[in-house]
């Protein structure tokens, strides 16, 4: 009987650190072409064995109300199979109602941006490709506008550098329309980080909570709210 429980405890402890030391990719791929929004997240471990994905194909404004409409599909196994189909829906509220959590998140955790910054360190991000197209109908504007998108792609590729691990030269193009009002951006990248390494963030935001259970006011965390104000 102590054999098969000492046998246990080695396989618990093996799949343990396995799991500690997988690498998790994260592919990005973001489409806007006009009125147009395609966003896709995909998650793979273990060479695709375990496998998400995120699609999200349509990001637009309601017709009848001063909302957004984004329609999702989850997609999950290595040959995606499990899928899920849900319509989600924001307006004003939801967004202050979100800008309000975050507030709220932050103001429990002591050193947050520290611990942040530490995870961050550990993410590779490579294979970024971001490709513009850009034109307001007239050339001299175009020409100006060419050139703060060009800044604004060097300070955003800057600040990953600096807080993340940049492998490889990032693939950027802007091409001006002169003659026509466009504006079409694509953008992907994949991030990998090891499953140690979030969980350790995870442990060291536990850690360093205070001041009790914040109260939230999105939906899809004022469930999670309530009385207790003991501190964790």
């Amino acid at each position: 009987m102590m054999k098969w429980v000492l046998l246990a405890i080695l396989l618990l402890t093996v799949l343990g650190i396995i799991i500690l030391f997988t690498r998790v990719k994260v592919f990005l791929d973001y489409f806007h072409g006009n009125d147009n929004d395609h966003l896709k997240v995909t998650l793979k471990a273990w060479g695709g064995l375990i496998k998400y994905k995120i699609d999200v194909p349509v990001i637009k404004i309601d017709d009848n109300t001063p909302s957004i409409v984004a329609e999702k599909k989850t997609e999950t196994g290595p040959d995606e199979t499990v899928k899920k189909d849900e319509t989600t829906q924001v307006d004003k509220n939801d967004v202050l109602n979100s800008i309000h959590d975050i507030r709220q998140f932050l103001t429990h955790i002591a050193g947050f941006h520290k611990i942040i910054r530490g995870f961050l360190k550990k993410v590779t991000i490579r294979n970024i490709e971001w490709h513009t197209m850009v034109g307001v109908g007239d050339a001299a504007a175009t020409a100006v506008i060419t050139g703060a998108f060009w800044a604004a792609k060097g300070g955003v590729v800057g600040i990953m550098s600096q807080y993340m691990k940049l492998k490889d030269m990032p693939v950027m193009t802007i091409t001006p329309s002169f003659q026509q009002t466009i504006s079409i951006t694509s953008f992907k990248c994949m991030f990998q980080v090891r499953v140690g390494h979030a969980i350790l963030a995870g442990i060291k935001l536990v850690k360093y909570w205070k001041g009790g259970w914040p109260e939230f006011k999105s939906k899809q965390l004022s469930a999670l709210s309530g009385d207790n104000t003991n501190s964790v």
